[in-house]
C-alpha cells in the first residue's frame, strides 16, 4: 500500500514540475536587419514604420510627427520613444540625411 501511495505522490509531483518553462529566461535575439532592409525613419510611411518588428501604430506616428532627424539616436535623445521600444526598433531603421 505505500508503493502505491509513493508512486501517485510521486506522479502527482512529476506532473506538476514545469517543462521547459525558465521564469527568468530572455528571449533569443534577434537578428539585425541589412542596410537595405533598414527602414528610413525620415522618409518611411506610418503603414512601413509599422511593419518594423516592435513598432506599434501610436509609436510610429510620433516618429513621423517629429521629423526630421539627424540619427537614429534621435529618436531617444529628443524623447520621441521610450527606451524599450528603441531596443526593439534600433537595428532595424536608419536616419538617411538630405543632401545639403
Amino acid at each position: 500500500m505505500k508503493t502505491r501511495a509513493f508512486i501517485t505522490t510521486l506522479a502527482v509531483a512529476i506532473l506538476c514540475v514545469p517543462v521547459g518553462v525558465h521564469p527568468q529566461s530572455k528571449p533569443t535575439p534577434h537578428v539585425a536587419a541589412s542596410a537595405e532592409e533598414r527602414v528610413d525613419i525620415n522618409h518611411a510611411t506610418l503603414e512601413e514604420l509599422v511593419k518594423v518588428p516592435g513598432m506599434t501604430p501610436s509609436w510610429a506616428g510620433r516618429i513621423v510627427r517629429f521629423r526630421p532627424y539627424h540619427a537614429k539616436s534621435d529618436l531617444l535623445d529628443r524623447g520621441v520613444v521610450s527606451s524599450e521600444v528603441y531596443r526593439r526598433i534600433k537595428d532595424y531603421v536608419i536616419a538617411h540625411r538630405e543632401n545639403q
